[in-house]
């Protein structure tokens, strides 16, 4: 109407709804492709060193701050469930929780393991360490999923909350870890005021894994391995992060990569997720 008119005044306010328009239609075929079972489901994310000790616990650490800044960015709720400090520096593990419209779907993209290379700031000689971490992401189960357990095969185990400060949270044996003994699944939680808080949050997340376990078991028996989840062991590195002797950061598995090593840690992960979900989604 405004080519018929020709009033050029409107172009400007033209373009603008058709540039938004344009990055809606985008928005919505991105997540036509999170289609899996459990894609639009919030989940539970599990970040573990390597080898390595200090050096290791400081990468786990620095990933931990890289997923919540993710989360912030992309207006997901997050919540650390269990975080165990390291003896000199960083984290021994962390687990968090991710809640928002397609969680898993997202950051099912990360299972996997995370190397990065640097001149470590713990090596008075300034020498370059690889360090490695590993990833593990699983989706909530809602009420509706049946999963069995037998108290008998339960272990639970109170302790003191760790971290630092927290009122009466580290006086008090808050804190709860149930293992289940049969498959040695553990899962553990000290975030919440209330040791039968912790309790079933933990049973929540116990369930979780188990139901996790059950469906590798499946896909197992069937043959049916998906070329779009990658196994958690040691060598199978999905992406690098290298500050040194240059600045890159690269998704082994679809050849993504940036310069912007600071953009990355700071959260700015989308590139790999979508470039990850693009391609197995047309495999």
């Amino acid at each position: 109407m405004a080519e018929e008119e020709k009033d050029a005044s409107l172009t400007d306010e033209i373009d603008k709804e058709i540039s938004s328009l344009a990055k809606g239609v985008a928005e919505l075929e991105f997540k036509s492709m999170l289609s899996g079972p459990h894609d639009n489901k919030d989940c539970i994310l599990t970040i573990h060193p390597g080898a390595g000790g200090t050096e290791s616990q400081d990468w786990v650490e620095m990933l931990f701050r890289m997923y919540m800044r993710w989360g912030e960015q992309n207006n997901f709720k997050t919540k650390i469930v269990d975080m165990l400090d390291g003896d000199v520096a960083g984290l021994k593990s962390v687990t968090i929780e991710v809640a928002g419209e397609f969680a898993y779907g997202y950051l099912k993209a990360e299972i996997g393991v995370h190397r990065l290379v640097r001149i470590s700031p713990f090596d008075s000689n300034k020498r370059r360490h690889t360090s490695f971490a590993s990833v593990y992401v699983i989706p909530e189960i809602d009420d509706t999923i049946e999963i069995e357990i037998n108290p008998a095969d339960l272990r639970i185990d109170t302790y003191r909350s760790g971290g630092k400060g927290g009122q009466n949270v580290n006086k008090v044996e808050t804190a709860v870890r149930i293992t289940h003994i049969p498959t040695n699944t553990v899962a553990a939680c000290q975030s919440e005021r209330s040791q039968l808080q912790n309790k079933n949050f933990a049973m929540k997340m116990l369930k979780a894994k188990l139901y996790q376990i059950e469906l590798e078991k499946q896909e197992a028996a069937a043959e049916e391995a998906e070329k779009s989840k990658m196994k958690i062991e040691w060598g199978s590195q999905i992406r690098s992060y290298v500050f040194h002797p240059y600045n890159m950061v690269k998704d082994h598995r679809t050849n993504v990569e940036t310069s912007d090593v600071q953009g990355v840690m700071d959260g700015n992960i989308n590139m790999f997720i979508k470039a990850f979900l693009l391609k197995y989604s047309q495999a």
